[in-house]
């Protein structure tokens, strides 16, 4: 009786809502019986929780454009200081979720952090509904919205434990291409929402556009993502698994700062996912700035762009793993520098209108390399860390290297989360640089900093006798 006992027992470890002791992806019987299924329930409950999360983040860059419209009487630089806020809190709650995860377990710490995304999204709404709030109390809420983009750095740190290292790249590149669709999916949404009572009398009474001339409700935009974050709250605690081998306190992680190849790869990080996450924020009052006047809505175009990267990031992700992280890489950073050139060139200037599908397609375009970007550097991370740490530990036996594997799976964890970390803050940078500088003038700077990136992953990375081939 004790054998079937066991049995079921052991079977049980890998139920909906348990924490699972034993973990082993790289080993195929394992894998094909077990790990497979596992890890692909907890990557698709994961993906709409990031997605909500990035909601949260970005319901800022497509709320501002209309602020006015309604009669708030903001100035330009104010509006984009409302989109920039939430890439400051998002980036340091970025760092503070890469450590908090491990260690109260991922898919209680999932279920959490999407449930406290509701406060911020119903002091939103309630704000909306009164010309009269004021700006410190817009910028406040901004803030406290930023937390969504916290949700991250926790997620990709933990769905990279569920997959073996031949899936790492495609199944990190799913998880933050279709979580970063939130962008896309609040900049289309939102806007649809607000101008209908769609919600009915509970969400409150309209505003009046002046511009054109009917009534919306913004609050709407806000409203309408509280009960979908309940309905994943939920899904989380009981569908998702809690790994012990992704457990690790602060003491342990706290290594990667001795790490070059962390800071390296942040650095890489920066210019991609930073990139994609800036322009975001920034291009629907770019839009609205300078080529309004020539017809051209924000809100109809802005969300393409960052729909497009959300799903190169999966084809950069795959692509890494056929031919390696770091070519593709620098791939990336060429062509989102060559697209920053085309939009220079289309801005208007002087008397001169510009062009705006020009303008578009470039930053199209740059949305699409940086995609492929953010798939790559995430793919490259595991593997330097996997390779680094059995290099250390050829010729000392199984043990060791068994050892060795878990300490670089932790590490490559932790350095995935504190880069995204890093890195969301290009969600702040760039539109305060565009709210600060002539647009131009900081467009010819970023492409100045793809340059250093450039040398970084070539020199490192991708070059014949590179010290971390990756």
């Amino acid at each position: 009786m004790s054998a079937p006992t066991s049995h079921r027992r052991t079977g049980d470890t890998y139920r909906p809502g348990s924490t699972i002791a034993e973990w082993r992806p790289e080993d195929d019987s394992f894998w094909r019986t077990t790990g497979h299924k596992v890890a692909n329930r907890n990557l698709w409950v994961s993906i709409p929780a990031l997605m909500l999360g990035f909601v949260v983040w970005q319901v800022w860059s497509v709320t501002a454009v209309r602020l006015n419209d309604v009669g708030f009487g903001l100035t330009t630089s104010q509006l984009f200081w409302l989109t920039a806020i939430p890439g400051l809190t998002g980036g340091t709650f970025r760092i503070l979720y890469t450590f908090i995860g491990p260690i109260f377990g991922e898919r209680k710490f999932t279920a959490f952090s999407t449930l406290i995304l509701i406060a911020p999204m119903l002091w939103l709404g309630f704000a909306l509904q009164d010309t009269g709030t004021p700006y410190w109390e817009l910028a406040l809420i901004a803030a406290v919205c930023g937390i969504g983009g916290a949700n991250f750095s926790s997620s990709m740190a933990n769905i990279g434990f569920f997959f073996p290292k031949k899936e790492k790249g495609s199944a990190a590149g799913l998880n933050g291409g279709l979580g970063n669709l939130g962008v896309s999916v609040v900049q289309l949404v939102a806007p649809l929402v607000v101008t209908a009572a769609v919600l009915g009398a509970p969400a409150g009474d309209p505003q009046r556009d002046t511009v054109k001339n009917e009534d919306v409700w913004l609050q709407n935009g806000a409203f309408l993502w509280v009960p979908l974050l309940v309905v994943m709250a939920l899904l989380a605690w009981f569908l998702m698994n809690g790994l012990k081998v992704a457990a690790a306190p602060f003491s342990r992680q706290k290594v990667i700062f001795k790490r070059k190849h962390n800071w390296l790869m942040t650095w890489l990080y920066v210019g991609t996912f930073g990139s994609f996450i800036g322009f975001a924020a920034g291009l629907p009052l770019l839009i609205k700035n300078n080529f309004a006047a020539s017809g051209y809505q924000a809100t109809t175009y802005a969300w393409i762009g960052p729909f497009i990267g959300a799903l190169t990031r999966w084809a950069g992700g795959w692509l890494s793993d056929k031919i390696g992280g770091a070519r593709v890489t620098m791939v990336s950073f060429v062509g989102m520098a060559a697209s920053l050139v085309v939009v220079i060139s289309a801005l208007p200037s002087g008397g001169d209108k510009g062009s705006f599908w020009t303008f578009y397609i470039g930053f199209l375009c740059a949305f699409a390399f940086s995609g492929v970007g953010n798939g790559s550097t995430f793919r490259q991370i595991p593997v330097i860390f996997r390779d680094l740490h059995l290099k250390k530990a050829a010729g000392q036996g199984p043990d060791a290297e068994g050892a060795a594997l878990k300490q670089a799976e932790m590490e490559a964890g932790a350095v995935t989360g504190f880069s995204a970390a890093i890195a969301a803050y290009g969600f702040f940078f760039i539109p305060a640089m565009f709210a600060n500088l002539a647009v131009t003038t900081a467009l010819w700077m970023f492409i100045g900093f793809y340059g250093t990136c450039l040398v970084v992953c070539w020199w490192f990375y991708a070059r014949k006798g590179a010290e971390a081939p990756s």
